[in-house]
């Protein structure tokens, strides 16, 4: 079923990716090489700030019609070319997209991008959804299941339970925690963070299972993969280890493998065969800009990867790349889901583009991604935008647009990171959280001019 891939940070796919493999050791301290080319200074023109503002506009909109008002969760997926109503093809919903769909309030109502709904709808809204998973969504220690019945909550059929998506969603039940001035609110979103036994993930090791399931399912019990190569896995951990109620010790963080990729001059750290979004997640919350730890300045980290995969793209396929058409990530495709990227080359690329790549990396490469963006939207915005912007991806030389389905953590990515590129917003109101700061700190992160 191509949609039980959909969430690229869950269990299930991150198998095929290379984020797992063996426990590993402490790492030396590394520090990549600076990139051949600079990043440059932003100074957005109106226009820009006007894409800006609707591709956010139209992508927090998703969070609101593609979610349910009772349960909370949102629709993994949905078409593109709605009215305003939910879509009724799936009840597919993901915590993941339910993460990120928390945080877009935050972003809707702080923008006022809803404006036929008010600021006490979107404190309901935040109440009913945090109320539901405290009080009736299934969960094992605290974590949840991937996918759910977005109507019931209940867990789809062969559905893991996933360390890596419910720290996405943690994080949406953090932001909203530290921006809505909600009693409520703060009550429940704590008693969620505060649940989660994080060391009941670790299975006995230093580092996390990638999932759990349950005494029904072929293959009960913890799976033999581990989140223990660099990869989107900096926000997993550090909400474990700055935990008030069950942490994981501070160790585990030099658990993770960190290996060097090297690729036309640049050199960074990032496990063999990531797609660009493993780049990207973490920082959509966690503010690594400035700082560093014993082995990296993150932040720089994943400018290099960019640039890296910038230039992959228009190098290793000019037939179809260039500066302004390039970027993919895990996303639909025209066969269906693909966990494709490079350096080095995943999966079947075959000239399809992928907004939410360049999208997730406006914080890294705003000047490149920003003018990619307003090109791909400006030339093919006819087939390749809809009601939510733009459409998961596309291939125009194949005349293949995805036209029935958006993705929840997709729209997601490209909408908190737009939002930080312009205000910070998410960063600041993330990292007001006490505990976000403490993790961090014990991680060995100090400041870096």
């Amino acid at each position: 079923m191509m949609q039980m891939m959909a969430a690229a940070s869950g269990g299930l796919l991150a198998t095929s990716i290379g984020c797992g493999g063996s426990s590993g050791g402490t790492q030396p301290p590394i520090t990549p090489a600076q990139p051949n080319l600079p990043v440059g200074t932003f100074n957005p023109s109106a226009a820009d700030l006007a894409f800006l503002d609707t591709l956010e506009q139209q992508g927090c909109l998703y969070f609101w019609e593609q979610a349910s008002p009772t349960t909370g969760q949102v629709l993994d997926h949905a078409a593109n070319n709605l009215n305003g109503q939910m879509d009724t093809s799936s009840t597919e919903s993901s915590i993941a997209a339910t993460g990120f769909g928390l945080t877009a309030l935050c972003i809707a109502d702080q923008r006022g991008y809803l404006p036929n709904v008010t600021h006490a709808q979107i404190v309901a809204r935040v109440q009913s959804t945090l109320s539901f998973h405290l009080n009736n969504m299934p969960n094992e220690n605290g974590f949840f299941y991937h996918f759910n019945d977005v109507n019931t909550g209940l867990p789809l059929s062969g559905v893991e339970v996933s360390c890596i998506d419910t720290a996405w969603l943690i994080c949406g039940v953090l932001m909203a925690r530290a921006y809505f001035n909600d009693a409520l609110i703060t009550s429940l979103a704590t008693q969620l963070y505060e649940r989660i036994n994080w060391p009941w993930m670790l299975n006995g090791g230093n580092t996390f299972a990638m999932a759990w399931y349950p005494a029904t399912d072929t293959n009960p019990g913890f799976t033999s993969y581990r989140y223990d190569t660099y990869c989107e896995l900096m926000a997993l951990y550090l909400l474990a280890m700055g935990s008030p109620t069950f942490p994981i010790p501070a160790t585990c963080w030099a658990a993770i493998q960190r290996p060097i990729l090297n690729y036309k001059g640049y050199s960074y750290i990032s496990n063999n065969n990531d797609p660009l979004f493993t780049h990207q997640w973490a920082h959509a919350w966690f503010d690594f800009r400035n700082k560093a730890d014993a082995y990296a300045n993150y932040f720089n980290n994943s400018i290099y990867a960019t640039q890296a995969h910038e230039t992959f793209c228009i190098m290793e396929y000019p037939q179809w790349y260039n500066e302004q058409y390039w970027g993919i990530t895990a996303s639909d495709s025209a066969n269906g889901y693909e966990a494709w990227g490079g350096p080095p080359a995943l999966g079947p690329i075959d000239g399809s583009v992928v907004p939410c790549a360049p999208a997730g990396s406006l914080v890294f490469l705003p000047n490149e991604c920003l003018s990619t963006l307003e090109s791909l939207k400006s030339n093919y915005a006819a087939n390749a935008w809809g009601r939510y912007g733009f459409v998961d991806a596309f291939h125009p030389a194949a005349n293949w647009y995805n036209n029935t389905d958006v993705l929840g953590i997709d729209q997601g990515i490209s909408v908190l990171m737009a939002e930080n590129l312009r205000s910070s917003f998410v960063w600041n109101t993330f990292m007001n959280n006490p505990e976000c700061a403490h993790a961090m700190q014990l991680a060995g992160f100090t400041a870096q001019s």
